[in-house]
């Protein structure tokens, strides 16, 4: 039997739980460590102001890097080495063979190209063979290369990592946890001395929710930094990377993979489809991160102009193009850097973390768990109608970003 709440202050409305773990954020790496700990049995809540997934999830571009793309200088970097697992581990979620069960998800392709735009096949073929690495680049023969990738002057390679639909994981993961998510319009942090964080409260709808703290464990992506500050920390130890990504709308052929000069990715590209069926490229990596300083005309312009150099006789007439920018948000690393694996600041009861990229969400989960003291027993008690958080709205999907010249 659950006890009845406890009313600690006189604000009407207000609950007052047992110990729990509290979340801060709804995105992959939100969902996956509550998934875990509902597993393990724990007393755990997820709370999200707007919707699962917004921002940095919502616009990955699906692909689960196994290594490659951070060895392309010939070199085991420890950022390779710290992703090269994820593949595997993801692929058993897919299949229903590992925790969690992700065999709803959509997976969008089973594997990505890799091609150059010189001919340096020899270097390309050795890489994988050199690195040991778990996923590695297989040269393809010119027969075996997609249409669109026929044409181009250098090698051609398969690498399996798996593209997801990273929506559909969303809701997989929404609709397993479903009873462990809270929407909400406010979040306050109670706090005690020496920096503990002694409970969480959150109102929506005209109700609150007085949440006693076990361990909060901030996921909320660039929200963080507002999130430390509440919790008496340094939002300093955040860093933002930005990115303006692109996206192409038309008679387009699937296409997922990297295009590289040398040891940097010129252009990732990964297809989705929108709510009307209609498919669309994403264009990132270094199109993307140049991108940050230029006005959405400029960039449009100049995405068209890479995408014609780095695919031979791709036809982009009759498509639509739009740009959208988001943050990578991360722990601070000095000279701004991307940190070479997932991140952790454990303060009193407080664990601020970020994955760093979409596909260690299981390594950053598995992390935490060995962090987070097991807080056993009943669920808080949260009214029957107290709102859900939905799904965020992929950038495709928002008419208004749409432009028919680039």
């Amino acid at each position: 039997m659950i006890p009845a709440p406890r009313s600690r202050f006189p604000v009407p409305g207000v609950l007052v739980t047992q110990a729990t773990t509290i979340i801060l954020g709804g995105g992959i790496a939100g969902l996956w460590l509550c998934d875990a700990l509902r597993l393990r049995g724990d007393a755990v809540v997820l709370v999200e102001s707007t919707a699962l997934g917004t921002g940095q999830t919502i616009s990955s571009q699906g692909i689960i890097h196994g290594g490659v793309k951070y060895a392309l200088a010939g070199a085991l970097t420890e950022s390779a080495t710290n992703i090269g697992e994820m593949p595997g581990r993801w692929r058993a979620a897919l299949a229903g063979s590992g925790e969690p069960d992700l065999r709803d998800a959509v997976l969008r392709a089973d594997y990505c190209h890799l091609w150059q735009t010189e001919g340096l096949s020899s270097g390309l073929g050795m890489l994988g063979a050199r690195l040991a690495l778990e996923v590695t680049p297989r040269l393809l023969p010119p027969t075996d290369r997609p249409e669109i990738l026929r044409r181009c002057p250098g090698a051609v390679a398969r690498l399996d990592e798996p593209v997801v639909d990273v929506a559909s994981v969303l809701r997989v993961l929404a609709n397993r946890n479903a009873g462990h998510l809270l929407l909400v319009e406010e979040v306050q942090l109670r706090r005690g001395a020496e920096g503990r964080v002694l409970g969480v409260q959150v109102s929506a709808a005209g109700k609150s929710l007085d949440l006693d703290a076990g361990t909060v464990v901030l996921l909320a992506g660039s929200g963080n930094a507002a999130l430390r500050s509440a919790a008496g920390l340094d939002p300093k130890a955040m860093q933002r990377r930005p990115l303006h990504m692109v996206m192409v709308r038309g008679s387009l052929p699937v296409l997922n993979g990297h295009c590289v000069d040398g040891a940097a990715t010129r252009a990732t590209i990964t297809t989705v489809h929108d709510s009307h069926g209609r498919a669309v490229w994403l264009v990132g990596g270094l199109v993307a991160e140049q991108g940050v300083g230029m006005t959405p005309e400029v960039l449009r312009a100049h995405a068209r102009q890479e995408l014609e150099a780095i695919l031979p006789g791709v036809s982009l007439a009759d498509v639509e193009w739009g740009t959208w920018r988001v943050d990578r948000a991360e722990r601070a690393v000095p000279g701004g850097a991307r940190p070479d694996d997932v991140q952790i600041i454990g303060e009193h009861n407080v664990l601020s973390a970020w994955p760093t990229k979409l596909a260690l969400a299981p390594r950053l989960a598995d992390r935490l768990m060995e962090m987070i003291p097991p807080t056993r027993g009943p669920m808080p008690v949260v009214p029957d109608d107290w709102p859900r958080p939905a799904v965020a709205v992929p950038p495709w999907d928002a008419e208004a970003a749409w432009h028919h010249e680039p």
